[in-house]
């Protein structure tokens, strides 16, 4: 991925002064909001990444913020911004999410955050429907197994902790898989006051309800539906390391 940085000072600029008071915002925000990336001691920016808005490129789009690839002290971080018309206040409870999920080793690491912004650790991958799309050839079914039991297992901590992601049967947009790893990404609509179904959520979008589903189908010879269900009425019972073993026995993982 290209990574050209432009210095924050000049996204009063547009079009960037569009990304970094999306989607709409005054002059008198956005200059507060460049104070406030200044204490963050972000120094710049580069606009790049698979989404587009308003003819720039980012990183991800969301309900909440934007995220985009930028330079604190020159290493390079993942940065989000609180969009002007999110019903968020803030971005507090956000970065206490990744806090404590990172707590349990998931997710990006959280580095630093303000009213407007959260600084975390730039994971460099795609996003696992892509991801799953450049399988081929030898190797691929043990690639997969070993990256679908690595974010079972990260939902499995999640699930212990009460900790529920609330987004994971969409995955295609909140996994990303990179050269040595596999991460769980954006927290933005998680809770510690519902119910977790993390590890029924990605069994679920993995081999029963989604377009990956077929992929992955294709890969290796999945057990039954009827096997699953089973196997993660179980586990929703009674969410111990004996049944989530049970369940990844059943999946073949």
């Amino acid at each position: 991925m290209q990574q050209s940085f432009i210095s924050i000072k000049k996204l009063t600029n547009e079009p960037y002064s569009k990304i970094l008071g999306y989607p709409k915002s005054t002059k008198t925000q956005i200059k507060s909001r460049i104070k406030e990336l200044e204490k963050l001691k972000i120094k710049s920016i580069s606009f790049t990444g698979p989404t587009t808005i308003e003819n720039v490129k980012v990183l991800g789009k969301g309900y909440v913020g934007v995220v985009v690839l930028a330079k604190k002290n020159n290493k390079l971080v993942a940065l989000k911004i609180r969009r002007t018309d999110s019903q968020r206040k803030e971005m507090r409870n956000e970065a206490k999410l990744l806090n404590l999920v990172n707590q349990v080793k998931v997710g990006p690491k959280m580095i630093a955050f303000s009213k407007n912004f959260v600084v975390m650790e730039y994971l460099e991958g795609v996003k696992i429907s892509q991801w799953i799309n450049t399988l081929q050839g030898t190797g691929s079914v043990k690639k997969f197994k070993n990256t679908l039991k690595k974010i079972l297992e990260d939902c499995y901590r999640l699930d212990e902790i009460g900790f529920d992601h609330g987004e994971l049967s969409n995955i295609s947009k909140h996994v990303i898989v990179g050269k040595t790893n596999s991460t769980i990404i954006d927290f933005e609509s998680s809770s510690t006051n519902r119910r977790s179904s993390n590890v029924t959520s990605i069994t679920q979008a993995f081999f029963i309800g989604s377009g990956i589903a077929k992929k992955a189908q294709k890969l290796y010879k999945n057990p039954s539906k009827n096997e699953i269900i089973r196997a993660l009425q179980l586990y929703k019972q009674e969410k111990t390391r004996e049944n989530f073993d049970y369940l990844l026995k059943i999946l073949k993982l």
